[in-house]
């Protein structure tokens, strides 16, 4: 019997925040990239109905609550992202959270620094 599983995602969503270990980069602020996927079993009766998904706009909205007040790590945003999700959306299986950092202060030309985290539901 098969299984059709939906995914629904967000890719490199750019922000501009105030996150990172030095107090400068709190204050000057950094270039991120957020990506964020779910996952989560396709039984939609009506796949015109957006209660039967994992509307990406909410998604989006996570991301900006997130990622807009300072805090020094990526780990804590990525964490803070996974689990307004855990909360949010109960019917989600699988979520995936990857924060980009665009040049970060360590002096490499073109450089970028990639925090991520992986949920699996457990059954």
């Amino acid at each position: 019997m098969a299984r059709i599983t939906q995914e629904i995602a967000l890719t490199d969503v750019r922000f501009y925040s105030p996150i990172g270990f030095y107090e400068e980069e709190q204050v000057l602020g950094n270039e991120f990239y957020v990506s964020v996927s779910v996952r989560f079993p396709f039984e939609n009766p009506d796949a015109e109905v957006l209660d039967n998904t994992v509307n990406y706009e909410e998604l989006y909205g996570i991301l900006v609550e997130v990622m807009s007040p300072k805090r020094k790590l990526l780990e804590s945003a990525a964490e803070d992202i996974l689990n307004r999700v855990v909360e949010e959306y109960a019917h989600v299986q699988e979520i995936s959270v990857s924060i980009k950092k665009a040049n970060p202060p360590f002096g490499g030309d073109l450089a970028n620094s990639v925090v991520s985290l992986f949920y699996v539901r457990e059954k």
